[in-house]
This record gives C-alpha cells, structure tokens and sequence, in this order.
C-alpha cells in the first residue's frame, strides 16, 4: 500500500470515496508517523485513541453515503483552538490542566465534515513568537535541515546537531504538515504566524480576511489581528480545509455573515487577464539576493500565465512593524489579565490575592509573554496612550488606506517574499535583542494591520537546500484570486520534497 501520510488531502479524500483505504487506517498510519517523530516536539498532546474513534465514525458514513468534506481526514489542531474535553494550553504553563467544556467554532466545523483529531500541536506561548522557541513546551524542531549539515535522530531518538526553527507561532503546525505528521493543520496569524511558519517548511499557509473564520473558543492574543487559517501541502489542500474552517458564528461579533466561496473551483482559474502589483517599498535594505531573485522569478511565472504585472506605491509600510509592535502587546497586555490563578490554569499561593496574582503570573507566564504584557500595559497606560497606541492605530488607519487606494486602481493581488530569509537556526536570533526576532515579520504584518487575506507558497530553495516562499495579498474577502494565482507559482515552482525523514526512530 502507498505510504498514506504522504498523500494530500484532495488525494487522501478520493482514496476514501474509492475505498482504497479506511479512515481507520488513514488515522493509523499517522499516529504510527507521530510515534516515530517525537523528537521533532511538534504534538504537545497526541489523541490516539480519540483519533482512532472519530475515523471509525468516518467510515460508517463514508458506507453510507454521508461523507462530509473533509470525512477521515487526518488533522492537527495548533493548541491555541480549545477542544472540548481535550487539554488546551496555547503553550503555556499558566493554563496547565485547562479542559475546555466547548469547542472551538473552527475545530466544530471541521468535526461537522468529518474531519478526525490527532492530537494538539506546538506553538510559541500565547502565539507571541516568530521560532517557536518561547513554547512552555519547549522548541519545535524543523524537519528540514541544511545541506551536508549533521543533525540526524541518535539512538534515543533525541535530534543531535544544530538544528533549525520552523517558524511561529503555529510552528508545530507547519512542522508537522512538512514531515508528514497530519494531512492539514489549524493555524492561526496575528503578524505572520501562518505565512511565515508556511514559508520556513516548505508548504502553504493562508491568513484569510478578518472575520472570514470565528474566533470564538481561540485562546486571544490581539483580538482586533488574530485570524484562523490552514497550513498544508498544497494550494488545493488549502482551499478545501479554509472552506470548512470558514463561516459566519453569532458567537463571534467580528466573523461576517456572508457566504463561504467554494474556494476549491477558484484553485484552477488561471490568473489572464489579472493585475498583480508589486510594491517597491518592500524592496527594503540587507533583502538577500536569493530573496530578490525569488520575487523577480515568481513575477515572470504569473506574467507567463497571463497576468499584468504592475509597480505600486505602499508609502506607509515602513511604519507598519514599530506601530504593530504597539498595538498587539497593548491588546494582549489587556487580553492575558483573565490569567490570574482563580478561574483556570495554574495557582500559586500567597498571603493575600495580590500575592497570589503576582506570584501565578511571573511562574506561568514565560519570558516573551512578560516582555509583551509590559510594553503594553506602558502603551496604554496614562500620559502614553495618544504617544503611542493612537498614534500607532491612525497608522494602521494609514496601512489600510495604501492597499484600499491600490485595489482602486484595478490592481487584483500584490506578490511580495513571505520572509526576509530561509529559516535559521534554534537559539540563533533573538536572545539579546528581541527586535532581531520581529524583523521576521516585516513582510507579513501589513496584511493583518489591514485586516486584508494573505498566502505564503512554497517558491524554491536557496542555496542551503531550505525552503523559500512568495507571498500574495488580496483584497478583503477575495481569497480565490490567492488561491488562483498561489496554484499558478505552485504548478510553475513544483512541490517543494522534504528530503527523507531524518527524524524517525527507527
């Protein structure tokens, strides 16, 4: 039989209807996958046997005839969604123990077509981080390496070497979609958690417009930036997974009430006549030459299929990473103070409450969660709120103006890098200077600030043999021209291949 962890989900989806293979089995073969990469740290919480059961339930229906859209389709689910019943952390050790009594609105419409869990996976704490290294969990590892580099799995199973990051937050996410460890997985992006992530490994990620998925039952970091959205291996596989994952809630004041696209038929509409901008503002200083050359590259692919390719102005990106570095700790700093040792998570005691709030929070909270609570908690504070916080909002406001006035012009999708490198390595950005670390998403945080949809494609390698993606934004609820004109630079780059799995135990 072929190896069912390296089908894609379109794949894996007709191999059910024909019965090729059971859900069961479709689920077996990846818990045994997980097994042998735990060295990889990308699950913080595998559900066998609750994975085992959902597929047994898939294959009544499936011999009924009531296959649902994703029925049997093996998913991980990033640990900042809560599932019912299931340990729900968001990599945290301030919510130790926390078992959600609901379900997530994203994880309940994948359950309502049929979708099966495999488990919970890794992420930086409460979505702040760019590596996956601020995790309560530890760093994930990427199942990617550099050529001629010596990480390999020892005897133990433990990874030995240097080895790389794969991305944050949705780190785990993206890892365990590259190695083969779930057929799709939850993410979620804030400034680029799910574009980055996507790029670093090699698969595709899109962050859809704010208010296309609900957020209710996703653990806050940013509420007016948090968004849902898949990580995959292919642009088809993207487009399925967004379909089910989407949808107006009533839970969810900021979730729109309008109709999901059927995003899978956008997939091979071709991208003639189309107008793509590319904006000379993110042409910025110390970009690579392998980065330039990729951009440069992934126009000619989209003008060979039929698109106009057009310069566009972005005058005020410059200001969009220092305005979001205000905004997002200011949300979160007010979001996290639900953390105070009386409702959920861990309690530590002290003499009285302010004690006991004071001493659960410095030893739940990791270091970059305390780091962004307290620029936030300054931001917001008196005498440095219109300095700070509404002066970076009439910013955002300026950020949301440039695209509205591009998008005016007839312009369809801008293509940008989704990064500013490959991917580098665990404990190698960040540890003096956290700045370092959020210039990764200089790229990626315009699109949230606007509140406008964004893929990540997989693009080519650089000369290290790692992953390098494009990126594509659209306008407000267009996401099938991304997924048009992502399975445009898909066809022309090919699939990127992970090159064997070094990892696994034997």
């Amino acid at each position: 039989m072929t190896d069912l962890t390296h089908l894609t989900i379109s794949e894996a989806r007709e191999g059910l209807k024909a019965k090729s293979f059971s859900a069961t089995e479709l689920a077996q073969a990846h818990i045994d996958a997980i097994e042998k990469a735990r060295a990889l740290n990308a699950y913080v919480l595998e559900t066998p046997e609750k994975a085992l059961a959902m597929a047994k339930a898939s294959d009544e229906r499936i011999a009924k005839g009531e296959a649902g859209a994703l029925e049997g389709i093996p998913l991980g689910i990033k640990d900042l969604f809560c599932t019912e019943g299931v340990e729900s952390t968001a990599g945290s050790k301030i919510l130790k123990g926390f078992k959600p009594a609901y379900e997530s609105t994203v994880t309940q419409n994948l359950w309502n077509d049929g979708a099966v869990m495999l488990g919970k996976l890794n992420m930086d704490e409460f979505a702040m981080g760019s590596s996956n290294e601020t995790s309560a969990f530890g760093p994930v590892v990427s199942p990617w390496r550099r050529a001629g580099s010596n990480v390999s799995a020892g005897a133990s199973g433990a990874i030995e070497g240097s080895h790389l990051v794969p991305g944050g937050s949705s780190g785990g996410s993206a890892a365990a979609v590259a190695a083969h460890l779930c057929l799709g997985a939850t993410a979620t992006d804030t400034g680029g958690s799910i574009r980055q992530p996507a790029a670093f490994t090699g698969t595709v990620g899109i962050k859809p417009t704010y208010g296309r998925c609900s957020r209710w039952g996703t653990v806050a970091f940013a509420s007016s930036l948090d968004q849902a959205g898949p990580i995959t291996r292919t642009v088809r596989d993207a487009a399925i997974m967004l379909r089910s994952m989407s949808g107006p809630d009533p839970k969810d004041t900021t979730c729109t009430d309008l109709p999901v696209p059927d995003f899978e038929a956008a997939v091979s509409r071709g991208v003639k006549g189309l107008k793509i901008g590319i904006p000379k503002e993110y042409r910025v200083d110390g970009m690579s030459p392998e980065i330039e050359a990729l951009w440069q590259q992934g126009t000619e692919w989209l003008r060979a299929a039929g698109a106009e390719i057009v310069e566009v102005s972005l005058p005020h990106t410059k200001y969009a990473l220092p305005a979001y570095y205000i905004v997002a700790p200011a949300e979160a700093s007010s979001n996290l103070a639900r953390y105070d040792g009386v409702r959920y998570g861990i309690r530590e005691n002290g003499r009285d409450i302010v004690e006991m709030y004071e001493k659960t929070r410095a030893a739940g909270f990791g270091r970059e969660v305390k780091r962004r609570v307290m620029i936030g908690t300054y931001v917001l504070s008196a005498g440095y709120y219109d300095a700070y916080y509404v002066r970076a909002q009439k910013i955002r406001t300026l950020i949301k103006r440039d695209f509205e006035e591009v998008y005016a012009k007839g312009v369809h999708a801008i293509l940008t890098p989704a990064t500013p490198s490959a991917a580098f390595g665990i404990g190698e950005k960040g540890s003096g200077d956290p700045v370092e670390m959020y210039l990764n998403d200089i790229f990626t945080v315009t699109v949230n600030m606007a509140g406008l949809p964004g893929i990540a494609v997989p693009a080519g390698l650089d000369q290290q043999g790692l992953p390098l993606g494009l990126q594509l934004i659209g306008r407000a609820f267009d996401e099938e021209t991304l997924f048009a004109a992502g399975q445009v630079i898909e066809d022309a780059a090919g699939r990127t291949k992970l090159p064997g799995a070094w990892w696994a135990q034997a």
